[in-house]
Formats: structure tokens, sequence, C-alpha cells
């Protein structure tokens, strides 16, 4: 027992004396400028801003990944001209009426009502009036005319187009059409 405390104090005065050495030499760097990196003074005229100007501009006619710029204008006759010609990209096979009811549940019955029929959570509250039908002879929609108008808005509602990606307005916008034939039925 007595030898196990001599061996046991022994490593205790080996490790202090170890741990307690201090080596004046640094330690090899491997790759210095990870650890020591070159510092560009944010938005000063150095080598990352050569023209002076602080933020960079897109090349002229540049898009931003994942969004296709739409061009039909926002004017009467733009929502007459997508009423007439804007057709929806996606074929049959990429149409998802689930997805489309989901969406539409969630951005527009609150208004048109899950049936279309303009019978929504806040028209029956009269919180908001005169929300059409989506049969309404008068209107005569097309899908080009609701992406349209989800895209832009229509008199008192608000554009969608922050809120729902491009295929989503296409998956809405084919949901509101079937909305449409329900209620011609």
């Amino acid at each position: 027992m007595k030898s196990l405390i001599k061996i046991f104090a022994i490593a205790v005065v080996l490790i202090s004396a170890v741990s307690c050495q201090e080596n004046g030499r640094p330690n090899y760097q491997f790759m210095p400028n990870m650890y020591e990196s070159v510092g560009y003074e944010t938005y000063s005229e150095t080598a990352a801003f050569r023209n002076g100007v602080e933020a960079q501009l897109p090349a002229d006619g540049a898009i931003a990944r994942g969004h296709m710029p739409f061009t039909i204008p926002n004017t009467l006759e733009g929502y007459d001209d997508a009423k007439l010609n804007l057709m929806n990209p996606l074929d049959s096979t990429l149409i998802d009426a689930k997805r489309g009811k989901e969406l539409y549940d969630i951005y527009c019955g609150i208004c048109h009502g899950t049936k279309g029929d303009g019978q929504g959570n806040l028209v029956k509250r009269e919180k908001i009036l005169g929300v059409p039908q989506y049969d309404d002879a008068g209107r005569n929609i097309t899908v080009g005319s609701v992406y349209h108008t989800i895209y832009y808005g229509k008199n008192a509602m608000g554009s969608y187009k922050n809120q729902l990606l491009d295929e989503e307005r296409w998956q809405v916008a084919a949901y509101v059409m079937q909305l449409k034939a329900d209620l011609e039925k």
C-alpha cells in the first residue's frame, strides 16, 4: 500500500512539473492564413470594392434564382390580357388539387369561403363586404385572371405574390377554377 502511495505521489509531482513548464517557442502553424486572415475594412475602397460602390449591384438583366418575372403589368389592360392569354404552365399531371385546396384554405378561404361562394368567415362576421362568387356570370374569370389577381391583388384584396411561390399561385388558380366549375353545376 505504501508503494502505491509513493507511485501516486511521484505521478502527481511529475504531472505538476510538466504542466507548469512554459515553452517560449510557439507551435508550428500549418495554414497560417486560416489563423491570421487578411482583414478588409467593410465597404472600403480596397481590393474587394475597387469601384468605390459600397454594395455591389447585380448585372443588368439578372434574375434571382427560383424567380421568374411576371411581365404582364398591373393595369386594367394587363388584367384583360391575362384573362385572355395567360394559361397555366403546369400540365394536368403537375396540378395537385389537394395542395391547391390547402393553400386556398390558408390564404383565400377566410374571405372567399371554402366553396368559393364568397361566404368566408370574415364576410359572415361582416368584417369584409362584397366578396363575389366565382360563378358570377358578370365576372367570367379565367385561370389567367385569377393568377393576375393573386399576383397583384384587386380592389380591396391585396397581393399574395410574397406569400405564395409561383408554382403555388398556379396551384391555387387551378383550384379556384375547380371551385368555379363546382358552383356552376
